[in-house]
């Protein structure tokens, strides 16, 4: 099958693409991943590459895919490997461009060899084997799913790593009370206190689809997102264009609450439904309100994803305050291939050492959990 490098993911139709998208996965459809291109959130300017590869048959029908990035750094993908790069500069290996297959800035777990197995297995093959040609340092490949981590473990070279994040699972739940009352005393206290306490500021929260925002409320929008980055004094990752895009694109996977005090909003979260699941991503607040983070990014979500009848609500990466609200440790993994010896051994290493501590540390993390015993 001919094998492709695109420079930009519009040289494939979004139905050619998404054909070969499972359908719960709203992060890895043309429209998410094109945005970022079209809106100059990804490029090479911002150090994002695009670099997708693709396998086509011989009547030029797309087979198999994977996004890919060339990047120049190693930020906005949630799999620490700063320490790597580090370690290879004092030595004198150059560790960037590198190539990562992964969804920018969103470390949500999924597919990432789009396709039939058999295709996606020989594009597998195809991504180690031209490293050293293109003057890649080597490739990554961030929150897989099982059809990933089996292609690895399949192939010599490829390292293993383990990161834990923090999801809440919908047990069925009537209403947000029926999920109250399965924690314990203290904790279900704590999280009604919480919550009085954000209405007790006069705040009320309402939801909106995409498709249901004027460009003024995305406005808004965007300066929420973009002010989690200035109190940092860092540029956010996304421009005010990706926003508009997506929302003209896939307006019905968007879902986006907003916090509003006497007439005005003073906050928003942003997420993505796919399948049975809701994907927080961004949150921003324009004033300091007591607890108002904790109700717009946790309990807000979790009370639409009961409404609604989700299973699943990923509030994203890290966040140990995540588990005394219930949100349960889930292992997560990512995979790389590095071309130098020396720079490979060492690595090896390194994950050995810190596989155990992952797993203790997620094990120990259940300790925290709310629910109450038995």
């Amino acid at each position: 099958m001919p094998n492709l490098i695109l420079s930009h993911l519009a040289e494939l139709t979004p139905a050619a693409w998404d054909a070969l998208v499972p359908g719960e996965q709203p992060f890895l459809r043309h429209a998410f991943l094109s945005s970022l291109e079209d809106s100059g959130s990804v490029s090479k300017r911002t150090g994002w590459t695009p670099a997708h590869r693709a396998l086509t048959d011989a009547d030029g029908q797309l087979q198999a895919a994977l996004p890919a990035y060339v990047k120049t750094h190693s930020f906005g993908e949630y799999v620490f490997d700063h320490g790597w790069a580090d370690a290879c500069e004092r030595a004198g290996i150059a560790y960037y461009p590198k190539l990562l297959c992964a969804v920018p800035f969103s470390p949500v777990c999924g597919p990432r060899l789009l396709g039939q197995p058999e295709a996606a297995a020989q594009l597998m093959d195809w991504l180690t084997e031209d490293l050293a040609e293109q003057g890649l340092s080597g490739a990554h490949v961030n929150f897989t799913d099982e059809f990933a981590d089996a292609q690895m473990r399949a192939r010599e070279g490829w390292m293993e790593r383990l990161g834990c994040q923090f999801h809440w699972r919908n047990q069925g739940y009537r209403d947000f009370q029926d999920f109250l009352d399965n924690l314990s005393s203290r904790k279900r206290k704590q999280m009604r206190k919480e919550r009085e306490q954000v209405a007790g500021q006069g705040i009320e929260f309402r939801w909106y689809r995409g498709d249901e925002l004027s460009e003024a409320q995305w406005d808004f929008v965007f300066a929420c997102y973009a002010n989690t980055y200035a109190v940092r004094r860092r540029a956010p990752y996304l421009t005010r264009s990706f926003f508009s895009l997506l929302a003209e694109r896939m307006p019905t996977a968007i879902r986006v609450v907003m916090a509003r005090q006497a007439g005005r909003d003073v906050a928003m979260a942003f997420s993505l439904v796919g399948g049975d699941s809701l994907y927080g991503r961004y949150w921003g607040c324009l004033d300091e309100f007591d607890r108002l983070h904790f109700e717009t990014c946790f309990y807000q979500g979790m009370d639409f994803a009961i409404t609604e009848g989700l299973q699943r609500f990923d509030a994203g990466a890290q966040g140990e305050h995540k588990l005394i609200r219930g949100f349960e440790p889930v292992i997560t993994r990512s995979w790389h291939y590095l071309l130098h010896p020396g720079l490979r051994r060492a690595v090896v290493e390194f994950l050995q050492q810190e596989r155990a501590g992952v797993l203790a540390y997620a094990e120990e993390a259940r300790t925290a959990l709310p629910y109450r015993q038995g």
